[in-house]
């Protein structure tokens, strides 16, 4: 009797839940079927929607509710709590299932390489995200005692954690941050945040909406240096080509052609300044030096020689994000990519069997949900043309309850959908005695706890 192509997929963000979506609205889906299983080494789903999303941008967050319809097809079953490789490894997972997609994102810093970089004050903007979003793997404190800040990039990383800094606590009461941060956030002294892009108007990686959404906050007075204001050949041709990269620009020189306010947190944003060096004395950031940048015509910037030294006490570097290398799977360590064709995991030219990528860790942080979407409609239908092909090496455990009885006999306290709504349900009610939509449980084992799962020795 035929059985259904059983899936693995390794990571339950976005790109994961859209690869089993695609999986289920394939032609494969019917008789005998797909069996679609996601492990996630977090206790809840959702990646980066979770964990990468500023607290205060409900509207993105809504895109959880897409996810959750794929999640509840009975089709699929989620492993959380189940850790890449040592709870699960390749070669277990070739055991149980028919073909792997890896599809675990990217969430560390990219590196930059200036001077000074690693002075205490010179941060991560994906570990002051983590801490924010209430990642249980990281610290419950953050250092807020700088009271001028710089934030290194322009696209809405940057914006997003410029604005968390500027904002007061109890503007983002509201939202599902936990006790600890907004505890945190109380006592933040930033009252000047500093954004720098090294390029001009036209080049911000801003989308639209969360650059105006800066201007919303009573307390943030947006200001831009009309002399940042210029463009080229080059530049002229994005925003002619680009209707994201106009409605950028055209708000930047709105705000920057009016009066500055008297709110009482200014949040400058600046174009043509290249850092060129993280400033210490003691070991702790004193201040942040930049080159000033001109417009080359073609959109790019060369160098002016000027320099200038800005009076800061903490730097957040935000120029990207990094996948982490999978063990057993080759690595592209200057893309921070596995090596693919198609979605098809490449190793020394040959398709490494049933073996597949969706994602960042496919493409590299880059591109927004529909850019996933059509990566996961590639890489399934990679892997289906594979299956028809017979391609796919058989594994020597399908049965359902296989992968079960493994992860029971390693101990693994792993959590499900049931439990997801269990968790979701004690968040829920955390903030319904508050007043709030939410407030998110912080720590592994009380997640755990709320999902139902055994926590570990």
């Amino acid at each position: 009797m035929a059985r259904p192509l059983r899936v693995a997929i390794v990571g339950a963000g976005p790109a994961g839940i859209y690869a089993a979506d695609a999986l289920l609205k394939s032609d494969a889906a019917t008789d005998p079927g797909v069996s679609i299983d996601l492990f996630e080494r977090m206790p809840a789903p959702f990646g980066l929607i979770r964990y990468g999303v500023a607290p205060d941008h409900p509207r993105i967050k809504g895109i959880i509710t897409a996810l959750h319809q794929v999640l509840d097809k009975p089709q699929i079953r989620l492993f959380g709590n189940v850790d890449y490789p040592s709870d699960i490894g390749l070669d277990d997972l070739r055991a149980f299932y028919d073909a792997v997609i890896f599809s675990t994102g990217a969430s560390a810093d990219r590196a930059m390489d200036i001077p000074g970089i690693g002075l205490d004050g010179s941060y991560g903007a994906a570990d002051f995200v983590s801490w924010y979003d209430g990642h249980p793997d990281v610290p419950r404190t953050w250092p807020l005692d700088a009271e001028k800040v710089a934030v290194l990039g322009v696209g809405n990383v940057a914006l997003d954690v410029a604005r968390i800094l500027a904002k007061t606590a109890d503007e983002l009461l509201p939202t599902e941050i936990p006790p600890n941060v907004y505890d945190g956030l109380a006592v933040n002294k930033a009252r000047e945040i500093h954004v720098f892009g090294r390029r001009g108007p036209a080049q911000a990686k801003f989308s639209p909406m969360e650059l105006r959404e800066l201007d919303h906050s009573p307390t943030i007075e947006v200001v831009v240096n009309p002399e940042d204001i210029d463009y080229d050949d080059g530049s002229i041709a994005t925003r002619r080509a680009n209707k994201q990269a106009d409605m950028v620009a055209k708000t930047l020189e709105n705000w920057a052609i009016r009066d500055v306010g008297d709110r009482p947190h200014k949040l400058f944003l600046h174009f043509f300044e290249s850092p060129t060096e993280v400033v210490g004395e003691d070991g702790k950031v004193v201040g942040l030096r930049t080159e000033r940048t001109r417009l080359d015509g073609t959109g790019n910037v060369t160098g002016t020689g000027e320099t200038q030294t800005w009076d800061v006490q903490a730097v957040y570097r935000a120029v990207g994000y990094l996948s982490d290398e999978l063990p057993k799977l080759p690595f592209d360590f200057t893309t921070g990519t596995v090596p693919h064709e198609g979605g098809r995991v490449i190793e020394a030219g040959e398709h490494l069997p049933s073996t597949y990528v969706t994602g960042w860790i496919k493409r590299g942080p880059i591109g927004l949900i529909g850019h996933t979407k059509g990566d996961a409609n590639e890489t399934v239908a990679n892997l289906l043309e594979d299956h028809g092909a017979g391609r796919l090496a058989a594994p020597v455990a399908p049965d359902e309850d296989a992968v079960v009885d493994f992860l029971a006999g390693r101990g693994v306290a792993y959590t499900t959908w049931e439990g997801w709504h269990r968790l979701n349900s004690a968040e829920r009610a955390l903030g319904a005695a508050e007043g709030r939509e939410r407030v998110k449980i912080v720590d592994r084992e009380g997640m755990l706890k709320a999902s139902g799962a055994p926590t570990r020795d």
